[in-house]
């Protein structure tokens, strides 16, 4: 039987339009192309893992709208167990993305449905969290909802990880103590930790914040420059595969489900850190959220160059 991975997290609709630049306020445009794509990152994490070999159950709320039906339907296709998603009254979550002819993007979300997930939901989601083996959060959901989802897996003796993601400012000082794995970007590890992280060094700088403040351990991804694995002995460096990035959506996402998925399968961590980094690079390679997020088949026939 294949490990147990649980997703609690948003589940959004992105609705992408692409033009030659972004519009300057009170400036109507005319675009070159729209999308609607399944996005959110809970989602996205759901489907990275059971894309690479978990088996997968998420929690979260979808709405009322056609958006709600697509967005479970989009799940569902990639055999992750829905029990748990949840249909509340009104839209689901959307995300607004402009993109411009130099990939740079602007994006407003409006959370919807993503805001009416509740500490009670995941209470009549317990059974799901007791079958998990790893528990996976995000921050696109509402803040007491994370820290009880985080809280009840330490309970419940689950291998914890939340990628702080957005995040502005430093996490609950109480959460430390439940998360196995933070994995924030350089972006969230700077937000989280204070220190501005721009270069290997002060990641470790910011890892060591971050041990100190009472996380297990913590992965800073670092883009193109690979990941900085901290576990309050030392740290490691691992080096990124080098691959042509076409778009960056997702990669964060993708590493995050693959490094959940390797685990619950049994890999050791440095293991499962080197199959995360696999799988982001291989959908950097590919466009869109989602629709760039590779299998377990496609992983292990790549040799990066």
């Amino acid at each position: 039987m294949p490990a147990k991975v649980v997703v609690i997290g948003s589940l959004n609709m992105d609705l992408v339009t692409r033009a030659s630049r972004l519009p300057r306020a009170g400036e109507t445009l005319i675009g070159q192309t729209f999308s609607t794509v399944p996005g959110g990152k809970g989602a996205n994490q759901a489907v990275a893992s059971a894309r690479l070999g978990a088996d997968v159950a998420m929690i979260g709320c979808v709405g009322t709208d056609a958006y709600g039906t697509q967005l479970r339907d989009a799940l569902l296709v990639e055999g992750v167990d829905c029990q748990a998603v949840s249909t509340v009254e009104g839209s689901s979550g959307v995300a607004l993305i402009v993109v411009d002819d130099s990939s740079q993007n602007a994006i407003v979300i409006v959370a919807g449905s993503n805001g009416e997930l509740t500490p009670a939901s995941l209470q009549a989601a317990d059974a799901v969290l007791q079958a998990a083996d790893v528990i996976v959060c995000q921050l696109e959901t509402p803040m007491g909802t994370v820290g009880h989802g985080l809280k009840r897996g330490r309970e419940l003796g689950k291998t914890v990880i939340l990628n702080p993601a957005p995040a502005s400012g430093p996490l609950p000082a109480e959460w430390y103590a439940s998360i196995d794995y933070l994995i924030p970007n350089e972006s969230e590890a700077t937000a989280l930790s204070g220190v501005t992280v721009d270069s290997l060094d002060s990641a470790k700088v910011a890892a060591t914040q971050l041990i100190k403040a009472g996380a297990g351990k913590v992965i800073i991804t670092l883009g193109a420059q690979g990941a900085l694995f901290a576990d309050g002995q030392g740290f490691e460096h691992l080096v990124a595969p080098k691959v042509k990035a076409v778009d960056t959506t997702a990669a964060g996402d993708t590493f995050v489900g693959g490094f959940a998925a390797a685990l619950a399968n049994g890999k050791s961590e440095a293991e499962a850190i080197r199959f995360g980094q696999l799988a982001a690079a291989l959908s950097v390679t590919r466009a869109g959220a989602q629709p760039s997020i590779p299998t377990l088949h496609d992983v292990q026939g790549f040799v990066p160059s």
